[in-house]
């Protein structure tokens, strides 16, 4: 049986074409012993065009790994404070958003992960993780040689990439150790600022149907 394998960075609330990964694979690896990308979406989602939400983390060496990321002091109140200068107040979402969000914060890997696991379930996405990190793969593999190391402690026959990954890797590659290299369509959809669309409870069917029809 062919075991397809989506890798990706834990973004915070990502866009809805994030999801795409999810719902076209059979195990989603959060990849979470790679350098923490300073200008990524791991810390920070978008609420609105131009307008960000960045998580309180606490000051870090430039080479600090994902699952190495720290809260900043009083992290609980600064998250608050920034989530209702977004607009986002704690009475007006739904209750597994604000347990997340208002709720204690756990390891800042834990709370993004679990931040999308909270999506999967509102858009009914049955989604198995697993953390790059459990894998222990040797520490000075890179960029396309670490992603076949996943691959292939996994057995996984196919990887499922984002559209703008097909200038990372080298189809050949994957193609010498029996794995399908497969990337999904550019996103199409409208639900590019996910978090806003969450506190609407009618809008999680709307996205999954996106996310269904945005594979092909």
């Amino acid at each position: 049986m062919t075991l397809r394998v989506a890798i990706m960075q834990p973004y915070f609330f990502p866009y809805a074409g994030y999801f795409r990964l999810m719902a076209a694979s059979d195990l989603f690896v959060v990849l979470d012993d790679v350098q923490f990308p300073r200008r990524g979406r791991v810390h920070r989602c978008e609420v609105a065009a131009g307008r960000w939400l960045t998580l309180p983390l606490a000051r870090a060496p430039r080479s600090v790994a994902i699952n190495r990321l720290n809260w900043a002091p009083d992290a609980p109140r600064q998250l608050e404070r920034r989530l209702e200068r977004a607009g986002i107040v704690r009475d007006a979402i739904p209750p597994p958003l604000r347990d997340h969000l208002f709720g204690t914060l756990p390891p800042v890997l834990d709370f993004l992960e679990n931040g999308l696991k909270i999506v999967t379930r509102m858009l009914g996405l049955p989604v198995h993780f697993q953390r790059s990190s459990d894998l222990s793969l040797p520490g000075d593999l890179r960029g396309q040689d670490r992603i076949l190391a996943i691959l292939e402690t996994l057995g996984a026959d196919c990887y499922v990439n984002a559209p703008g990954g097909r200038s990372l890797y080298q189809p050949q590659a994957f193609a010498e150790r029996g794995i399908t290299l497969n990337f999904l369509p550019s996103y199409r959809g409208c639900h590019f600022h996910l978090l806003p669309w969450l506190l609407d409870s009618g809008a999680a069917a709307r996205i999954r149907a996106e996310i269904d029809s945005g594979l092909t």
